[in-house]
């Protein structure tokens, strides 16, 4: 295939970050779906707190219906696996029909979902085209380097949601060697420095209700523009 483009390098990337956000939000919205359905209303608020998204929501079933199925809603969902399918349709070249197919059936399952009046089936149904998503990418996508690009993006994704989601440090201590790993070899320009000090900061935290905000400044810090 040659060098990389810039632009393919940001799709690349964009499109592993996009993938991963809806296969781990999806992932903990099955945590707290039973817990909003019987909980007070408002349930939904420290959940937006922690990913830093506006509240905009009136009630736990309202916030279920937008931040799952609302396109308008750029915090959605289904919004953000729009962005992905955008990422995705501009790298056919690199990535084949197998590998296209998966993101085009989790964005349909996932439109489809919204008609439904329990959607956990077919939620469920997106998080298996995902996970088949990413084993295609091993499988059909030749080059290493886009392998390496597109799980960078999807690594820094996972690590921001782990950190601000308060996740086990062990568990964020195994997406950080991923991560390690995938970024040396993926020719992406990116900071040392941070990428060093967020290994420090994983290594000695215990407890992300605090110091998480510092994590994710180093997390962001990472890739270069």
């Amino acid at each position: 295939m040659g060098i990389i483009s810039i632009e393919k390098m940001d799709h690349l990337y964009w499109l592993g970050r996009y993938t991963e956000r809806v296969y781990t939000t999806l992932r903990k919205f099955y945590d707290i779906y039973d817990q909003m359905i019987e909980s007070p209303e408002g349930a939904y608020e420290k959940y937006c707190e922690r990913l830093n998204i506006p509240n905009i929501y009136t009630s736990n079933k309202q916030f279920i219906d937008s931040y799952l199925f609302d396109m308008r809603n750029p915090d959605s969902i289904f919004a953000n696996m729009g962005r992905a399918f955008d990422n995705a349709i501009v790298l056919r070249d690199e990535l084949s029909s197998n590998v296209l197919s998966y993101v085009q059936l989790s964005l349909d399952t996932l439109g489809g979902s919204a008609h439904t009046t329990a959607p956990l089936l077919e939620l469920q149904q997106v998080i298996d085209y995902l996970l088949a998503f990413w084993g295609c990418v091993d499988d059909y996508v030749e080059e290493e380097e886009c392998r390496n690009i597109l799980k960078c993006g999807k690594y820094i994704e996972r690590l921001d949601l782990y950190i601000r989601l308060d996740y086990n440090r062990k568990d964020i201590e195994k997406e950080y060697c991923k991560l390690l790993k995938r970024i040396k070899g993926s020719y992406m320009c990116y900071d040392e420095k941070n990428l060093e000090c967020l290994g420090n900061m994983i290594e000695k935290q215990t407890d992300w209700k605090t110091g998480y905000q510092e994590a994710l400044g180093y997390l962001g810090g990472i890739i270069r523009g």
